[in-house]
């Protein structure tokens, strides 16, 4: 019988690496902010910073079609429900996971997450990880942003030397070593080390691990940032939301009377706008119009986001958004399963890569993700905005967006032009 690797994806954050012992915690010791390029390091593709952003690019835009493609599926098995998750983090740890994949299971993984090996090379898929995971994880003075990866691998268990010398140099993964016969114990090993990276924010992800269990794999990105521009929460009021046509709930709605960048597509009958945070990422906020939703669902792909983006002009609006706490999370295994990879979950699996043996299967890939909007963080309760502006504008009304029914959201960095976090709000008030 095959052992079984358990795969453990989430949400929330900080930066490892891996060995069979113990890893003292990395800490991000680069210089300057995240929008400056990162140091030039020599790198095994060409050597040279544009190699590095060139390989960040492909991985970037391969990301984005999984993203969405990704989305396509939750979407499919969701109805009426609210989604978030990171498609980031999932096809950072299954990236991750090819390092040991061969044969047929590494060609339906890199199917799956949109990789074309026509146009790059396998090398530069994990070169293009290492850097986009390097410029993530530099300091931002506004922004809390940072990926990592750890490995908690089995005593039992010998991994290649290889296997574990490039999870580190590449995805600066963590490794610990861990007792999977004692069940309870790894999973709160596992459980605290998650709490831990994202302060708190998820808890109680792994349960039911397997005694045969050889190796848990976890991901997590962490992003907390502030508005650019925060809304007054003395604007902030009650107000009604439309789940749909017959139900509606009470939600705190922001107001804010400010430039923006924003679009309305007509094509596809939805208004786009684009409330930046103070740094390096951007949110995405697109509203379709009554009874649309499915219309700009099944246009949601790389190619109409950047439309959408060069679409965008400033122009001054009476913005209202309300605030919410919401979270997803998911079997990523029967999700892929469905996106053609079955390989990697069943005893055809072929992760000889790992240990020099075909004697590990996929057993489990879960995925949690949450996200807070709120008028500006923590400190918003003891911030006061106050405005001028010039009495001419008094002349006119600016138009009213409001997101007051079902939106699509989307978080993404721009350093590195990568989707972080995707969501559909159908009801704020649905934890």
């Amino acid at each position: 019988m095959k052992s079984i690797l358990s795969l453990c994806l989430t949400f929330a954050g900080l930066c490892a690496v891996v060995q069979v012992h113990h890893v003292p915690e990395h800490h991000n010791n680069h210089d300057g902010q995240r929008d400056k390029k990162p140091p030039a390091q020599p790198s095994p593709v060409r050597g040279n910073v544009r190699s590095e952003h060139v390989a960040v690019e492909q991985v970037a835009a391969s990301n984005a079609d999984f993203a969405f493609k990704l989305y396509q599926q939750i979407r499919s098995e969701t109805a009426g429900k609210n989604i978030f998750f990171s498609p980031l983090s999932i096809s950072t740890a299954f990236a991750m996971l090819t390092l040991g994949a061969r044969s047929a299971t590494l060609r339906q993984i890199h199917e799956a997450l949109s990789f074309n090996l026509t146009v790059s090379e396998e090398k530069e898929i994990h070169e293009g990880f290492h850097h986009l995971i390097r410029m993530l994880n530099l300091p931002d003075s506004h922004i809390q942003l940072n990926m990592g990866n750890a490995l908690f691998v089995d005593d039992r268990l010998k991994p290649l030397e290889k296997f574990l010398d490039d999870a580190k140099r590449l995805y600066e993964s963590e490794a610990f070593e861990s007792n999977f016969q004692n069940s309870a114990e790894a999973e709160k090993q596992i459980n605290d080390y998650i709490k831990n990276k994202t302060l708190g924010k998820i808890t109680n992800l792994v349960k039911d691990l397997d005694p045969l269990t050889a190796m848990v794999l976890v991901n997590y990105i962490f992003f907390k940032a502030r508005w650019e521009k925060p809304f007054s929460n003395l604007l902030t009021e009650e107000d009604d939301f439309f789940v749909d046509a017959k139900t509606s709930v009470k939600v705190k709605m922001m107001n804010k009377e400010k430039e923006y960048k924003i679009h309305h597509d007509k094509k596809l009958s939805c208004r786009v706008v684009e409330i930046p945070y103070r740094g390096n990422a951007v949110a995405l906020f697109i509203l379709p119009d009554k009874g649309k939703m499915k219309k700009v669902e099944n246009a949601l792909l790389k190619e109409t986001v950047s439309k959408w983006k060069k679409s965008l002009q400033q122009s001054t609006i009476n913005l209202y958004l309300p605030a919410f706490s919401i979270s997803g999370t998911y079997d990523v295994k029967e999700l892929l399963q469905k996106m053609g990879v079955t390989d990697v979950f069943s005893d055809q699996a072929d992760l000889s890569g790992i240990t020099g043996e075909c004697d590990l299967k996929v057993s489990k890939a879960v995925h949690k993700a949450v996200v807070d909007v709120h008028e500006n963080g923590t400190e918003a309760a003891a911030v006061t905005v106050v405005e001028t502006m010039y009495f001419s504008a008094a002349l006119f009304d600016p138009p009213t967006i409001k997101f007051n029914r079902p939106f699509l959201m989307l978080i993404a960095d721009k350093a590195i032009r990568s989707i972080l976090f995707i969501g559909k709000i159908v009801n704020p008030t649905e934890k």
